[in-house]
């Protein structure tokens, strides 16, 4: 079931177990975060700004790029892309994109600013909209690897426990279902 996303103005088919962390703190008005409830994987949705410098497969590196800033993992050791790829507008349902880049990485990042480092698989989608100004970047954060010595290291236990961990075919549902029902969401 298509879930309402800023507002309304978009909505997408969100991951069973989901969480809207929204619920739980302060998030900023151009992101919907959602985290799975007994893992430590997280589906965040971000309207940004159209990156007009860069084009098409190298405007979703330099948004991985910047994600790497951002989880202190901008090191070459700390940081990898393993694939980009266009993502066909027909496999797409949110039709006003010019084009759509599936990105897939991995990432060193210590939660927290913990010394513990934990890795994290990468899956993003970049939307790109020109006509609004706009990128939507669609990242899906699956940790793989869970430092012994890190917080997260009870949640990724727990996972067995609980319910099943989110897929790439879960991420790739958000992709294919997400939607854009109001424009005035660009401003």
């Amino acid at each position: 079931m298509a879930r309402p996303l800023f507002g309304g103005a978009l909505s997408a088919t969100i991951p069973p177990s989901a969480q809207d962390i929204s619920e739980l703190r302060e998030i900023p008005d151009n992101q919907e975060v959602f985290a799975h409830r007994a893992t430590d994987q997280s589906i965040i949705i971000e309207l940004l700004e159209y990156q007009t410098h860069v084009d098409n497969e190298a405007a979703a590196r330099y948004h991985f790029e910047d994600v790497a800033g951002s989880n202190k993992a901008s090191q070459p050791s700390t940081s990898e892309v393993r694939s980009v790829q266009c993502v066909p507008k027909t496999e797409l349902s949110l039709h006003q994109c010019s084009s759509a880049w599936l990105l897939t990485g991995a990432q060193l990042v210590s939660k927290f600013n913990e010394e513990a480092r934990n890795t994290v698989n990468i899956h993003l989608c970049l939307f790109r909209l020109p006509q609004f100004s706009t990128d939507i970047l669609v990242t899906f954060n699956d940790p793989v690897i869970i430092n012994p010595l890190s917080s997260s290291k009870g949640a990724s236990q727990d996972a067995n426990l609980a319910s099943q961990p989110w897929t790439e075919q879960d991420f790739r549902c958000v992709l294919q279902s997400l939607q854009l029902l109001d424009p005035g969401v660009f401003g």
